[in-house]
């Protein structure tokens, strides 16, 4: 298959299983919205400058999970135990409910079901010139191996005296070698393969 179907698949794909989840999942957000704002002062989604396909910046949505005053201050990584998530913040993070808002941007077009994770402008400047134009060729996803494989990263980098410099010369590299190899390789089926075990890996907490 040519890059461009290639590229056709993968976007009828996205649109098919988030508009087919949808009846589903606007239900439950409404009803974490709901909690997000009973649980603490402030927005019920938290919005993020992220670097999409071919380095054009988009606003990433999430559930809020910190404090609103704190949310942009501090590190751009969050260990566990950081002190502005919020009571509900932490079973958000811990169930990755608050990455659900994320399907309001698959269908916008700014992210894929499946892709290399988005990162914040400063990280993203950290990569290899090289690696970061490939990795940017396509859309950046709410999923991929790397998400799996660091599902526990915020205990990770609570093990760390310095927990933004563990994310950049430990968990970056790796993560970069899952990415890389994702746009060299993926298809539709491993983009199944990889949100059924996204959603094995979340049910099994």
């Amino acid at each position: 298959m040519s890059s461009s179907g290639s590229a056709a698949a993968k976007r009828a794909l996205d649109l098919g299983l988030t508009l087919a989840a949808l009846p589903i999942a606007l239900p439950l957000m409404a009803l974490v919205a709901l909690w997000v704002r009973l649980d603490s002062p402030g927005p019920a989604l938290f919005r993020q400058e992220r670097v999409g396909r071919g380095g054009r910046l988009f606003r990433i949505h999430k559930f809020r999970t910190m404090r609103v005053h704190q949310s942009g201050s501090g590190p751009q990584v969050t260990a566990a135990g950081d002190a502005r998530i919020t009571r509900a913040g932490y079973w958000l993070r811990r169930s990755k409910l608050d990455e659900l808002p994320q399907l309001i941007d698959v269908v916008r077009g700014d992210m894929s079901l499946v892709g290399p994770r988005p990162e914040v402008p400063s990280y993203m400047a950290k990569y290899p010139d090289q690696a970061r134009q490939r990795i940017l060729s396509i859309r950046p996803g709410i999923t991929d191996r790397a998400a799996i494989e660091f599902r526990h990263e915020e205990q990770l980098l609570a093990a760390s005296d310095d927990p933004e410099t563990t994310y950049v010369q430990e968990v970056m590299p790796i993560k970069q070698r899952y990415y890389l190899d994702y746009v060299d390789n993926h298809s539709v089926a491993g983009d199944l393969r990889i949100i059924f075990d996204t959603l094995r890996k979340v049910f099994d907490l």
